[in-house]
């Protein structure tokens, strides 16, 4: 800008005929006069850096009409004219001067303004939380202020607007920890029970025929296996929840996959009397899988329909690549009898069974859905639920491209999720004897 000032100043002396050395002086004394407004109008807003910002726009912009008006009253001093005129011109540069003061006040109103509405919404924000009203009773649109508050004021709408979902989400994940912690509890707890009191039954020699003594071991044994698949599942989801899982891709056949967990399911299956069928597109899809997660993938899927399917039922597992051949789908379908409508939406939570009394049994601790939905979405991929026929199928879509590797956490602090497992671990204590 001071550039095109200068080329502008002397573009004027040439068009008006004035002398070089003349214009050269001219410019230089105008810039000194203008120089040294600028440097008594900067004290004075170092002087009043605490001031209202209306009073220091004000100032600022009285800076250029004081520097015009000096100019100007210096020029007409150098030349000869009478005192009358001179004096007609001091008069014509204060009341102009005295113009562009009201105007500037009157514009630095303004930006006061939308400044004191903006830090209305900063208290009100400190003081009422995310989530609720900033706009002050004397709102004025955004379009109404400068462009810049007005741009300040709509961020920070949208950053309580941020905040708020936050907290709910943050409260949702405290809210779901406190279950898991609760539930899972209750679950270490029931067979720890049961096994210490059959444990203390044979040292006590309570039981001593053959027959009990056999019985109580395969109990123990079925708990202890029911317990190690528990602690499983909580270290696999703590693997997921902190971004640690380390996938070993390689090329695998969807058709070997799916035998391999039916072969480890069919011992589950025929003790129901279920039958176990797969149906998988030929020629089989190939897919850049880590073999050990996805497997147990389809394992979990395939215990949750067993488990849920009457005696007597079928089970059936199928796989095809879908018709754009970019991603292939394997899903899962039981004769459960379907999932309420209510509940659809939770199947994939933390502990979830559908049984609010949590009822020791063969329903598990409910992380086998929630394992599964981790691993299928760290190989990007997706799983859902829906019902279909005389049960519900559950539908696992992977890309056929290899994964990339995680670079972050998939979930919310993972020292909140070890903070889970050392409470877990309190609460299969029982109190120490006084």
């Amino acid at each position: 800008m001071g550039v095109v000032g200068l080329t502008g100043a002397v573009a004027a002396a040439a068009i008006g005929g004035i002398p070089a050395g003349e214009a050269v002086y001219l410019v230089v004394q105008s810039c000194l006069g203008a120089a040294g407004i600028g440097l008594v109008v900067s004290g004075l807003l170092f002087l009043l850096r605490s001031r209202p910002l209306g009073v220091q726009v004000a100032l600022a912009a009285l800076a250029p009409v004081l520097a015009v008006a000096l100019g100007v009253g210096w020029a007409a001093s150098r030349m000869f004219i009478s005192t009358h005129d001179l004096w007609v011109l001091w008069v014509v540069l204060v009341g102009a001067g005295t113009v562009g003061l009201v105007i500037a006040l009157l514009l630095g109103r303004r930006v006061a303004e939308a400044s004191a509405s903006v830090s209305e919404m900063a208290r009100r924000l400190g003081e009422r939380g995310p989530g609720t009203s900033l706009r002050p009773e004397a709102w004025r649109p955004p379009g109404t202020g400068p462009h810049e508050l007005a741009t300040l004021a709509a961020e920070m709408e949208l950053t309580s607007a941020r905040l708020a979902d936050a907290r709910t989400e943050a409260m949702t994940l405290e809210r779901s920890r406190r279950q898991l912690v609760s539930w899972v509890s209750h679950d270490l707890r029931t067979p720890l029970a049961g096994i210490r009191a059959m444990v203390e039954a044979l040292e006590d020699r309570v039981v001593d025929d053959p027959e009990t003594v056999a019985r109580y071991h395969r109990t123990m044994r079925r708990e202890a296996d029911r317990l190690a698949g528990l602690v499983d599942d909580l270290f696999e989801l703590s693997r997921i929840h902190a971004g640690a899982l380390a996938l070993d891709l390689q090329r695998v056949a969807l058709d070997e996959l799916i035998a391999d967990a039916i072969a480890g399911a069919s011992i589950a299956a025929r003790a129901k009397g279920i039958t176990l069928f797969d149906q998988v597109a030929d020629p089989a899809p190939v897919m850049e899988l880590s073999t050990r997660e996805m497997a147990r993938v389809v394992r979990n899927l395939l215990d949750n329909a067993i488990r849920h399917t009457p005696g007597g039922g079928t089970v059936v597992v199928c796989a095809a690549l879908a018709e754009s051949g970019g991603v292939a789908h394997i899903w899962v379908q039981d004769r459960c009898g379907g999932i309420p409508d209510e509940d659809l939406d939770h199947v994939f939570e933390l502990a979830y069974r559908g049984d609010r009394a949590r009822t020791p049994g063969d329903g598990g601790a409910g992380l086998g859905l929630a394992v599964a939905q981790g691993l299928v979405e760290a190989h990007q991929g997706h799983i859902s639920v829906r019902n279909e026929g005389e049960g519900c199928r559950f539908t696992v879509s992977l890309p056929c491209s290899a994964p990339s590797p995680p670079t972050q956490p998939r979930f919310d602090d993972p020292n909140a999720f070890r903070a889970s497992l050392c409470d877990l671990r309190n609460a299969g204590r029982e109190p120490e004897a006084q």
